[in-house]
């Protein structure tokens, strides 16, 4: 009998963990095409018995491989961005810290009620970037002299503080984050959808690096390293393969995927 429950419990523990791995995958792709993974592999380890906490935490911290290989996969789109992604980067993490300390102090409810409208703000943003940078060229032919000059303050501090916010929500809970950013900078950059998904996972990516490392300084007990290295391997291996799918997609399909996977995060959480 004995032997019997051991086995049993063996399948049990095998079966959470493929289930595991398996969102961890689903998560670090869908993070590194679209942004909102966490919707993906945060729920499977609330189901598989796991405190919100415990799993917020260790979501957070086994889905950065995912974020760093998808990153390398886009390394020639942020190459060509990088002067964007250096303003942006320090802003980016700052707001991550703030927010990984948030959660240590903050129910964790707190932002379950304004996570599906920030999801709706993201998506809006997304359809109308296109719509918004279409002005700007208009206005940039019409007066070619404006082409050359920077961004108006307004815009850039609009931008930086927009960032920094959606950081805080990164380093909180994360949950479309990438979604977030890219309708930020969909708005407020000329950049193709491409190069603003590139610079979307290196800023996505830093905040889960830097909200990491306040969890392992603060918050060790609420750690799972056993969950933290199954999403950890799915979630690079998701990386990977979302990478080489993302880069290929064209800017149309690509932007109603985002709209699309956005719009049943939101069911989701609003109905579910």
């Amino acid at each position: 009998m004995t032997v019997e429950l051991a086995l049993s419990d063996a399948l049990v523990t095998g079966g959470k963990g493929a289930a595991i791995l398996a969102a961890g995958f689903w998560a670090g792709m869908i993070n590194v095409v679209v942004g909102s993974g966490t919707l993906v592999s945060f729920p499977v380890l609330v189901l598989c018995g796991y405190s919100p906490l415990v799993a917020n935490i260790s979501n957070n911290i086994g889905l950065v491989g995912g974020g760093l290989s998808g990153t390398i996969g886009y390394r020639r789109e942020l190459r060509e961005n990088a002067d964007l992604a250096r303003v942006l980067l320090p802003a980016s993490l700052v707001g991550g810290i703030a927010g990984a300390l948030l959660l240590l102090v903050l129910p964790d409810e707190a932002f379950g009620t304004v996570v599906p409208a920030l999801i709706a703000v993201g998506l809006l943003m997304v359809v109308a970037g296109p719509f918004v940078q279409r002005a700007a060229a208009r206005r940039a032919s019409a007066e070619p002299a404006e082409a050359d000059r920077p961004a108006p303050p307004a815009r850039r501090l609009g931008l930086l503080s927009g960032i920094a916010v959606v950081g805080v929500y990164g380093g909180y809970f994360g949950a479309a984050q990438g979604i977030l950013v890219v309708g930020l900078l969909s708005i407020l950059t000329a950049e193709s959808l491409q190069s603003v998904n590139a610079v979307k996972n290196l800023l996505v990516t830093g905040v889960n690096l830097v909200a990491t490392l306040v969890f392992m300084t603060v918050a060790w007990g609420s750690i799972d390293w056993p969950v933290v290295a199954l999403l950890a391997v799915g979630a690079t291996l998701g990386g990977v393969v979302g990478a080489r799918v993302g880069r290929r997609l064209p800017p149309r399909l690509l932007r109603t995927l985002i709209v699309v996977i956005g719009t049943v995060a939101i069911v989701n959480l609003v109905f579910f």
